[in-house]
């Protein structure tokens, strides 16, 4: 995840009513799980900016840090994360590095299964079985893509769901899409945004219009459903939704999780917008007058900063934050499994 393009500085919203400020956001049942022992803070002013996503990743994982040695020193347990990689695909790797250390970093018990790429659906689910018995994990996580062979569906169904941290388990889907989060996981992705668009809007998003470009299982609906439950009137557009620019256009809050390098320009925001760019696509460039190959998100960055009221970037936006919710998932499945309020 590199480093930022700058600031960009727009001005108000064009409908006149101004960003509104939450000094102290706390989530409950009823939004994200978030018990009493977590808070965020967030502070906007009225130009627009660049969403730093590394810097919350980093706020909220020291209070991670900080909840971890409380939980062991009072209660003995050490939240204990395990993830299970198939094969050695280069980019997973690099994933599955990341998380483990910022397990570690975060003082979890952090266990890798790698496993080879042949392996069969009967030995995977075993190696699953195992880990949903085993009390020292909290947190289990298979890394997707899978080989070909295997079927994603019934591997990530058999992850129990109270260790389901990535929130794909059925049951943490049903919950979360019916506002019952309190004992649900939350997909990490959208954890992570809906923080970062609290940080600008507060937590309650009343007569605010949110477009989520995207319909995956993983980012577009539970996305969906963590904006409504916090008032927004949310569209969900995908790749048969008629004038897609102009229906951008009416939004507030934008949501591009599509895989589409610069797909959304200025001339689809709203001026004042909060754009949240999920997207990261590997792109050749010409930089310096060479071909090189260069990270992008779904949103065309300098351009949308020309009218947008806050963006995240690609890198550095999203990406750190999804990690760091996975570690606040597994901590608080850890709570969880010893009675305490998650």
């Amino acid at each position: 995840m590199a480093d930022y393009r700058g600031e960009c500085h727009c001005g108000a919203r064009s409908n006149g009513r101004p960003l509104r400020v939450s000094p102290s956001s706390n989530m409950g049942a009823e939004a994200l799980p978030y018990g009493p022992f977590f808070s965020t803070h967030g502070s906007i002013s009225m130009s627009a900016k660049r969403i730093d996503g590394k810097a919350k990743a980093e706020q909220l994982a020291e209070s991670i840090t900080e909840q971890t040695a409380a939980l062991l020193a009072d209660h003995g347990i050490k939240p204990g994360l395990a993830v299970v990689i198939i094969g050695e695909d280069p980019a997973s790797q690099v994933y599955v590095r990341n998380k483990k250390r910022r397990a570690e970093a975060c003082g979890f018990h952090s266990v890798q299964h790698t496993i080879a790429k042949d392996t069969s659906q009967e030995d995977v689910l075993k190696l699953i079985d195992e880990l949903n018995s085993d009390d020292a994990i909290h947190g289990i996580l298979v890394q997707l893509p899978l080989p070909d062979h295997l079927d994603e569906q019934t591997i990530t169904q058999a992850i129990s769901p109270s260790k389901d941290v990535d929130g794909f388990h059925f049951v943490n889907i049903g919950k979360l899409t019916a506002g019952h989060t309190a004992d649900a996981f939350v997909p990490c992705t959208p954890a992570g945004c809906i923080l970062m668009i609290e940080d600008e809007l507060g937590s309650d998003f009343s007569s605010l219009n949110a477009v989520v470009i995207g319909r995956s299982n993983i980012v577009g609906k539970p996305m969906g459903a963590l904006l409504l439950q916090r008032n927004a009137t949310v569209t969900m557009t995908h790749s048969r939704t008629k004038d897609l620019p102009g229906v951008v256009r009416n939004a507030d809050i934008v949501i591009a999780a599509v895989g589409r390098p610069d797909m959304v320009k200025a001339d689809w925001v709203k001026p004042g917008a909060v754009v949240i760019d999920v997207g990261i696509n590997r792109v050749e460039k010409e930089i310096d007058g060479e071909m090189k190959s260069k990270l992008t998100g779904d949103v065309d960055y300098d351009d949308v900063c020309t009218v947008a009221g806050a963006v995240t970037p690609v890198p550095g936006g999203v990406g750190p934050m999804t990690i760091t919710m996975l570690m606040f998932n597994t901590l608080r499945s850890a709570r969880l499994s010893a009675g305490l309020e998650g």
